[in-house]
């Protein structure tokens, strides 16, 4: 029999990611949403029937607590939530940048475990990268967000981060740039945008049923001497695409890596 995912469940901050996460669960009915608290600074619109406060509630413990806040409030939340959450059988946290040893350190929690969703977990089509002892429950939860991949190296989870967290950032701007090109070629900007999301669906969504890399369908899609392939010839001059993501990723990457130095103190 497959793991349950938590059936009650705290979170401390509950902005866009974690907003985007919630409302997935309880849509999905993965969560029933009386059984969720939400800590946050002020009121603000959740889904019908979650709770919210300044603080946790009485009672007994959940079955486990999210980290949903900025980084940047990791000490802050520890002083004021961690003594009310301590012995939670699971904690798991969104924070970019928070190792698990940093987390241990100001929480007592059963089980944490590094969460690193991407925005489509909104429509069930995001990414959730996961660091951690191996854990049915959290995979169950995590399952209706998405592909969940479990990441064994830590040190590799601000190159995930950057990735597939930061990742749809950048699909956004190639999508803007894709239509900008088409409108200063003599397109309407607003045909150009249709167009251009359009495309970028449609390939993204045969690419994950193909059953060969995205490197052969865009050689199957270029005919030698056709058009496709004289505008690859730009994107593949001296691997510019490549030396430019490349140095994107990396850029990130490093901010994760600077992020995990500060919050480690």
């Amino acid at each position: 029999m497959s793991a349950a995912p938590p059936a009650r469940l705290w979170l401390v901050g509950c902005g866009n990611m974690a907003g985007a996460m919630l409302r997935r669960w309880i849509e999905t009915g993965t969560i029933d949403p009386t059984n969720v608290f939400v800590v946050n600074r002020q009121d603000r619109e959740l889904p019908e029937g979650v709770r919210q406060g300044r603080a946790f509630p009485e009672g007994p413990l959940p079955d486990a607590v999210m980290l949903g806040m900025k980084p940047q409030q990791l000490d802050l939340i520890a002083e004021a939530h961690g003594a009310r959450i301590a012995g939670v059988p699971l904690l798991l946290s969104i924070l970019a940048g928070v190792e698990v040893a940093t987390l241990a350190s100001r929480f007592d929690a059963g089980a944490i475990i590094r969460v690193m969703p991407n925005l489509p977990v909104a429509i069930g089509k995001g990414v959730v990268a996961l660091h951690g002892p191996a854990n049915g429950s959290v995979e169950a939860l995590m399952r209706p967000l998405g592909l969940v991949e479990w990441i064994a190296d830590e040190k590799l989870f601000d190159v995930v981060t950057a990735l597939e967290g930061c990742g749809p950032g950048f699909v956004y701007r190639f999508i803007d740039a894709l239509a900008s090109a088409g409108a200063a070629l003599g397109l309407p900007e607003d045909q150009a945008q249709r167009l251009a999301i359009a495309t970028v669906e449609g390939s993204g969504l045969l690419a994950g049923a193909a059953d060969v890399s995205p490197a052969v369908l865009a050689d199957r899609v270029a005919s030698p001497g056709g058009s496709t392939r004289k505008g690859l010839d730009v994107l593949d001059a001296d691997d510019a695409l490549k030396r430019l993501l490349l140095a994107t990723l990396t850029a990130s990457a490093r901010r994760n890596a600077e992020m995990a130095a500060e919050a480690r103190g």
